[in-house]
């Protein structure tokens, strides 16, 4: 029933009109914290997206993913009531078990109601029925339970956050609001338990949160796009995302941004770094999707070339239903080159839209 109710509810945002006026990503927003790692509700699209590398004492490696939606539905009602729906609330939840090969992961949705589902300032978290965010400062915690498995993750910001783009905004297509408010904790030090299949594993190792909100969709004739999230061993990072346009070129509007050892934080634009699919590719036995799984990266200003692979090939999450949030989002490793020196580290890869187009508005 709830997958069904999440079909139906995907298929019903989908087709619904703008009856009122959104904020779009205007340059010069003024950021603060710690309200901005909480609720827009002033824009249509709002996410906050954590991916992590953990391993536990026996060596034993897991990625996970636990993501939370919020999709504006009306805003007609300047006094709505508990059980009023301005808001579907989704949430998923995935764990990459790498070395026992398998891969798990669940979905759920809700209205606001009574306290089902939200995020606030007042009460420091996001959070989807059972499954949380908590952030308070440079400490953050994170908590899912389901049938399969659950996680209970305490993260420490090692870097301060990241705004992503120029001018507060990250430019997605031309045109002014064609973009997103895009912010980042690119290197959280993580330390936790997973329980799976009746064990419990006490781990650490890194995760990265991104959050971002937007009114404004994915042009017309843009299909999909490719995100990275790398960390490297030199304790620096890199986020990078191409969109790719219906017939196979890439969009002008890809970009990116480098962080250094110490936490500064540089724009790169498309013209800076290359991001190229090569080698293994995985077909989906659900979807029929080809995802590409190995890629190179290149960045010449950093004298960065790597490939990314991933130790496990079926990292789709599929969302029952009509909908259009079936995606790939899986654990990577990276091996390289930086200045001649070994580079190396762990991130996470994003593609989306390759199963069936994309209604959202972008990473």
């Amino acid at each position: 029933m709830r997958s069904r109710l999440l079909a139906l509810a995907l298929v019903f945002l989908c087709a619904l009109p703008l009856v009122a006026q959104y904020k779009t990503a205007q340059p010069g927003f003024a950021y603060q914290f710690p309200r901005d790692h909480f609720n827009h509700p002033d824009y249509r699209t709002e996410w906050w997206y954590y991916t992590g590398n953990l391993k536990a004492a026996d060596g034993h490696r897991f990625g996970f993913e636990l993501t939370f939606f919020r999709l504006a539905i009306s805003r007609e009602k300047t006094r709505p009531g508990p059980w009023d729906v301005q808001d579907l609330y989704v949430a998923h939840l995935a764990l990459s078990d790498i070395d026992g090969k398998h891969y798990y992961h669940s979905q759920r949705v809700n209205r606001a109601g009574p306290g089902l589902a939200g995020a606030s300032l007042e009460q420091s978290r996001v959070w989807n029925g059972n499954w949380q965010a908590a952030i308070h400062g440079d400490a953050q915690q994170l908590q899912a339970i389901t049938d399969q498995f659950s996680l209970q993750l305490d993260l420490v910001t090692h870097k301060q956050p990241v705004i992503h783009g120029k001018e507060g905004v990250s430019q997605k297509a031309a045109g002014l609001g064609h973009a997103s408010h895009y912010i980042s904790f690119t290197r959280l030090l993580t330390k936790g338990s997973i329980a799976l299949n009746g064990k419990t594993y006490q781990v650490d190792g890194t995760s990265w949160m991104d959050h971002e909100y937007f009114t404004h969709e994915l042009e017309p004739n843009q299909a999909g796009w490719d995100w990275l999230s790398l960390q490297l061993d030199d304790n620096t990072e890199l986020m990078l995302y191409r969109f790719r346009h219906k017939d196979g070129s890439l969009d002008p509007f890809s970009s990116g941004t480098y962080i250094d050892a110490q936490g500064k934080s540089r724009f790169l634009s498309v013209s800076d770094f290359t991001m190229t699919p090569h080698g293994e590719t995985f077909i989906s036995p659900a979807t029929k999707a080809t995802y590409p799984i190995e890629w190179r990266v290149t960045v010449p200003s950093l004298n960065l070339d790597v490939e990314l692979r991933t130790p496990l090939a079926n990292q789709e999450l599929v969302s029952e239903g009509n909908t259009s949030l079936t995606y790939w989002e899986g654990a990577i490793t990276i091996n390289g080159t930086r200045a001649d020196a070994p580079a190396s580290g762990v991130g996470y890869l994003e593609m989306t839209g390759y199963s069936k187009p994309v209604y959202l508005g972008g990473p």
